[in-house]
C-alpha cells in the first residue's frame, strides 16, 4: 500500500531539528526545483576532515534580533537561477525536515532571503513522493502563535543590531505613528514613543537634560523622529532643540519645522534656493483682492 501523502497549503510551518530551528514559515512552491533557506554570515570550514559550512539565520520574518547559529555538512556548490533571473553560486546542505510529525532528509541551498516574503522555500525535490499541495489553502497544519514562537526561541541569541530611536509625537494610537514604530522594530531598532506633553527639560550650560514623566532621564537615544502637530509647535520645537543640544540626531531640525509652519516664509525659502513654486499672491488687506487675482493669472 503506498504511503499516504501529506497535504499542504501554499504556506506552512516546519522545523529543522538538526539545525536547532524549532519553527520556520515556508513558501511551498512546486514551481521551484530546489529548496532554499535564508542564511547570513555564511562561512565554509573543515571539520573531521570534511567540508562543513556555518551560517546564521533570523528564523522569524521581520525579526532581525532573534538569531540561530547553525552548521551543517557541505555536500555541494551550485549555480542557482532565481525567479528574477539572477544567477548565483550557493552552498548546498543536507538536513532533516520535520512536517506534521514526519521527518525526512532534504537538500537545501543557502542564500540571503531578506528581500523575500519567506525565510524558507520548499521546492518540489523535497516534496516528491511525500507531499500534495492545495494552492488555495494556507496553514493546513498547526500555526504557532506569537507567544508560542517566543517560547520556542527562548534560548536563541538576541542581537542588538539597531539604534535606539525615539518617536517624539502626541498620539501613540495614530496609524502613521504606529507604522513608524512597527517599521523601525522590523529593521532591528529599539523604538520608544515619547509623548511631547510628558517631556520636560533641564536647561544647563554643562549638562542639558530631558526628563520623562516619572523622572526618567532621556539621555541615551541615538536618534529622534519629531512628529509635531501645529497646535504644539512651540513646545515640540523647544524639545527638538533640546535633543539637538544633547547631540542626538533629529530627523527634522527645530528650525526646519518652524519654517515649514510659516507658509509664506517656506515659499520664500524655496524661491531663494531656486525651487519653482506656483505663482502665489499674498496681501494684508482684502481691498487688493482684484489685483491679486490678476497677478496670479486670473481665477480658476
Amino acid at each position: 500500500m503506498p504511503e499516504e501523502k501529506i497535504i499542504l497549503g501554499s504556506e506552512e510551518w516546519c522545523s529543522f531539528p538538526e539545525l536547532g530551528i524549532p519553527a520556520i514559515k515556508a513558501r511551498v512552491d512546486s514551481g521551484a526545483k530546489t529548496s532554499a533557506l535564508h542564511a547570513i554570515n555564511i562561512a565554509p570550514f573543515i571539520k573531521d576532515e570534511e567540508h562543513w559550512v556555518k551560517f546564521d539565520i533570523n528564523p522569524i520574518q521581520n525579526n532581525l534580533k532573534t538569531v540561530i547559529h547553525c552548521e551543517a555538512r557541505l555536500i555541494d556548490k551550485r549555480i542557482v537561477k532565481s525567479s528574477s533571473g539572477f544567477k548565483e553560486q550557493r552552498f548546498v546542505i543536507q538536513t532533516n525536515l520535520c512536517i506534521a510529525n514526519d521527518t525526512w532528509l532534504i537538500e537545501m541551498t543557502l542564500t540571503n532571503r531578506d528581500s523575500m516574503g519567506f525565510r524558507m522555500l520548499l521546492g518540489r525535490e523535497a516534496m516528491s513522493g511525500r507531499i500534495l499541495v492545495d494552492p488555495e489553502q494556507k496553514y493546513l497544519l498547526e500555526q504557532p502563535t506569537t507567544e508560542k514562537l517566543t517560547e520556542l526561541y527562548v534560548d536563541a541569541v538576541y542581537v542588538k543590531s539597531g539604534l535606539r530611536i525615539g518617536l517624539l509625537a502626541s498620539n501613540p494610537e495614530l496609524y502613521s505613528n504606529k507604522r513608524i514604530m512597527e517599521a523601525g522594530e522590523m529593521r532591528g531598532h529599539e523604538m520608544h514613543f515619547l509623548n511631547i506633553k510628558e517631556c520636560y527639560m533641564k536647561l544647563d550650560a554643562d549638562k542639558p537634560e530631558i526628563h520623562y514623566r516619572g523622572g526618567k532621564v532621556l539621555d541615551n537615544f541615538d536618534a529622534v523622529i519629531p512628529r509635531i502637530r501645529p497646535s504644539i509647535t512651540f513646545y515640540g520645537c523647544a524639545l527638538t532643540r533640546q535633543f539637538q543640544a544633547m547631540k542626538v540626531y533629529c530627523l527634522n531640525s527645530a528650525s526646519a519645522i518652524t519654517q515649514s509652519r510659516d507658509k509664506l516664509f517656506s515659499l520664500q525659502l524655496l524661491l531663494r534656493n531656486g525651487v519653482d513654486i506656483p505663482t502665489t499672491g499674498f496681501a494684508n488687506s482684502p481691498l487688493d483682492t482684484d489685483d491679486l487675482i490678476k497677478m496670479v493669472g486670473g481665477s480658476p
